[in-house]
């Protein structure tokens, strides 16, 4: 059996502790190392998984750790990604990059030449229907794609503090849908056209941002795709993308966490959705993580995001930003290196 690879987990918060509980979880991971710069915070996770505490740059320069997890505050992730990249280790980097595209672009630039495996936190390519779906289109049963529709409908908002730091719905939620769309079509997006309001938080128009938007988009192939997301459902959480196609239609549903339709004299109730986002992605994250581990064990494993599915899917997010504020179309600026 294979040594277990030694990891140091960059941040302590909500989705760090997801990510903690993963890495104490895989059979093949050592969570080793937990650094945030909440010391008490680290210290909690770190005791809850049998991890030290470590600060930052020891947690990245030490010769105890295989690989670095980036879970931390967005605006830190381009500063660690370098730093863990030129320290040669393995690093798995939650989206984004960094909120600026430029500032992205020259991260990659950067670490490319480093030579170490990267991985950028796209988790819905893991999940299950979603990869069902990526093998039906594979293997041609629907014929060539003509039009996509993908829907991203959250349960619940998320607090106005996270909001503004959140970059905005096109580079916070919309872009886990442009790179699954161009996951799932091997083709990239040239053209993007967005509308949006701030229908269930009008609040934060004040900082430039939308709570409901929707996408029209063009891929280098002539295929027409339709994204719309809400940070606020009255039913539960909905995510779904079905592609239609010259011989029928292929379709990753809408999922329940029951599967019971009661048909009575009165009337048919089926099973209502997911209640959160999370409910519904969540296994998708240890199966990155586990994609991740194997790819570094030796395996070679298809679809696992890297650094430049990172920057195509945010150049995709840039010229959405770009068209909500000029109410037009914009072409997705190419990504060169």
């Amino acid at each position: 059996m294979a040594a277990k690879l030694r990891f140091a987990l960059l941040g302590g918060g909500f989705i760090g502790q997801v990510h903690a509980e993963n890495l104490a979880a895989h059979p093949q991971v050592e969570l080793a190392l937990v650094a945030d710069p909440d010391q008490a915070r680290a210290q909690t996770v770190a005791e809850r998984y049998g991890a030290r505490v470590a600060e930052v740059s020891q947690a990245i320069h030490s010769d105890g750790i295989d690989a670095v997890l980036i879970a931390s505050a967005t605006p830190t992730h381009a500063e660690l990604l370098e730093a863990a990249a030129r320290a040669g280790k393995a690093i798995y980097c939650e989206k984004p990059i960094d909120l600026s595209l430029d500032r992205a672009r020259r991260v990659v630039a950067n670490v490319l030449p480093c030579d170490v495996p990267v991985t950028v936190g796209f988790n819905r390519r893991f999940d299950h229907s979603h990869q069902q779906l990526k093998q039906q289109l594979q293997q041609g049963v629907i014929g060539r794609a003509e039009l996509i529709q993908m829907v991203c409908r959250s349960s619940q908002l998320p607090p106005v503090s996270y909001l503004q730091s959140s970059g905005g719905q096109m580079r916070d939620q919309a872009i886990h849908f442009f790179d699954l769309l161009r996951w799932l079509t091997d083709d990239e997006v040239t053209t993007v056209g967005a509308l949006g309001a701030a229908l269930a938080l009008p609040e934060i128009t004040q900082f430039g941002d939308v709570d409901t938007s929707v996408l029209i988009m063009q891929l280098t192939r002539g295929t027409l795709a339709q994204l719309d997301n809400t940070r606020r459902t009255g039913y539960g959480y909905d995510e779904r993308i079905s592609v239609a196609g010259e011989r029928g239609m292929a379709e990753s549903a809408s999922q329940s966490p029951q599967g019971i339709t009661l048909w009575q004299e009165q009337g048919v109730t089926r099973p209502g959705l997911w209640p959160d986002w999370f409910s519904r992605v969540r296994a998708t994250y240890y199966q990155q993580l586990d994609a991740f581990v194997r790819q570094l064990q030796g395996e070679t494993v298809a679809g696992l995001p890297g650094l430049l599915d990172g920057l195509q899917a945010q150049a995709i997010a840039e010229a959405a930003v770009q068209s909500l504020a000029e109410k037009r179309f914009c072409a997705v600026e190419p990504i060169s290196l």
